[in-house]
Order: C-alpha cells, then structure tokens, then sequence
C-alpha cells in the first residue's frame, strides 16, 4: 500500500516513535495520544482491517497481542492495568485503515464507552 500511513512507518518513510520492532509486528507511539501510554500494535505487512482474512493467518494476531503484553511491561503499566482495543469501520472511528491494536494506559482510563 503505498499510500497507507502506517506501511510508511514501518518502512522507515515517515518518522515515529518505535518502542518495538519484529520480523512480523511493529509498535509506535501514537501522534494523539490519549493517555500517557498510547502505543500502537501493527502487522509489519499491510492488512486493512480486523474483517481482512490476512488479519487470521498464521499466529498474527496472537503476536499482536503479545507485543501489546510486553510493551506493557516495558511501559511501567502491567500492573496497573491497560486496555486493549481495535476499532473497525466508520462508527468505530477508523481512521487509518491498516489493521492495529490501541494499548492504552498510565492513568484510570474510566468506562469503555460513554453512556448516552
């Protein structure tokens, strides 16, 4: 993809933040983060999105997550605790579509969703 954001971080093309490098997954500081600790867990080649039939093959996203695991523990927030999210589709508020996981944490986060 060459278009996409996320390809050209892990590419070295744009500079980020990496905390993690792997031969499969990458790990970044996000640019907005929401919270002291917002990194994000992303394949290393180009997968648009949770629904991507790429996203299940081999032990991608069992790797995501554990990266998500160890990043935590790198970060200081094992312990205290973090979330783990994906968004997929407009409602979700997708904006880059390259699959990735958001770890979240360094502070209460508060409820999952606001009630409206």
């Amino acid at each position: 993809m060459n278009e996409c954001i996320f390809c050209k971080i892990i590419n070295g093309e744009i500079p980020a933040e990496v905390v993690y490098n792997g031969a499969n997954v990458t790990a970044f500081r996000d640019i907005n983060p929401v919270a002291p600790v917002h990194v994000l867990i992303v394949p290393n080649r180009h997968v648009n999105d949770i629904r991507d039939e790429r996203a299940f093959e081999g032990d991608l996203l069992k790797e995501m997550f554990q990266v998500a695991n160890e990043v935590a523990e790198m970060e200081g927030i094992a312990e205290s605790g973090y979330r783990l999210l994906i968004n997929y589709g407009r409602d979700a508020n997708l904006v880059v579509p390259h699959l990735h996981l958001h770890l979240i944490g360094g502070r209460p986060l508060g409820p999952m969703v606001a009630r409206r």
